[in-house]
């Protein structure tokens, strides 16, 4: 079924896996708090996203799963396409304007400061910005969003390294951008040690 909203959300996510997820959390903690903490934070961007009144697509990494965490009847469920996660994001930003939508947000799912206020003030913003940048502390994004389609910002990127945040922006210098508040994500042991909510995983 068609939804007639205009906003939509994609959130991309890896399937939780033993060894696969948290790769550089894990050599602190070990693949299986890792994996632990992951499974934490996709729960969290669940309760985050799933009351917001705009399309959520939730994207996996590698296999849908049917009765996970992500409800059937909340998100609709796809694969991610592409050799590189600029190849997939640029995939799932063609098909969502494609399919009609005029707002197009994506996040990823291991962000603990992430709420849904952030979302939606990012959606009104999209109505006065041609894109809307969430600046990770680590130099990389935590969400984009954009009311077109530019395949720049997409390319010639080095994913997971400090330099992704201002490559984007030049992509983006042409362009009217909302720079959102900065947010720490969670891939080093040192974003996490001093976290009240994650000393439960730490202590053991």
């Amino acid at each position: 079924m068609k939804s007639t909203s205009k906003n939509l959300l994609l959130i991309f996510t890896r399937n939780p896996e033993l060894g696969k997820v948290k790769t550089r959390l894990a050599k602190d903690v070990g693949d299986e708090t890792a994996l632990e903490i992951y499974k934490f934070l996709i729960e969290h961007t669940v309760n985050v996203t799933k009351d917001l009144s705009v399309e959520k697509e939730v994207h996996y990494s590698v296999k849908i799963r049917e009765n996970d965490l992500w409800d059937d009847a909340i998100f609709i469920k796809k694969l991610q396409q592409g050799e590189d996660l600029g190849e997939r994001m640029q995939y799932a930003f063609e098909q969502g304007f494609k399919a009609g939508y005029q707002n197009i947000i994506i996040i990823g799912s291991d962000l603990y400061d992430l709420n849904k206020q952030d979302i939606e003030e990012a959606f009104v913003d999209l109505q006065e910005y041609d894109a809307v940048v969430g600046p990770a502390e680590d130099g990389g994004y935590y969400l984009l969003g954009m009311n077109f389609l530019t395949s720049q910002v997409f390319k010639n990127k080095n994913w997971g390294t400090d330099s992704v945040l201002q490559d984007t922006l030049k992509d983006l210098k042409n362009k009217n951008v909302k720079l959102l508040e900065p947010r720490n994500d969670v891939d080093y042991l040192e974003d996490i040690q001093d976290v009240a909510i994650f000393q439960k995983f730490l202590k053991k």
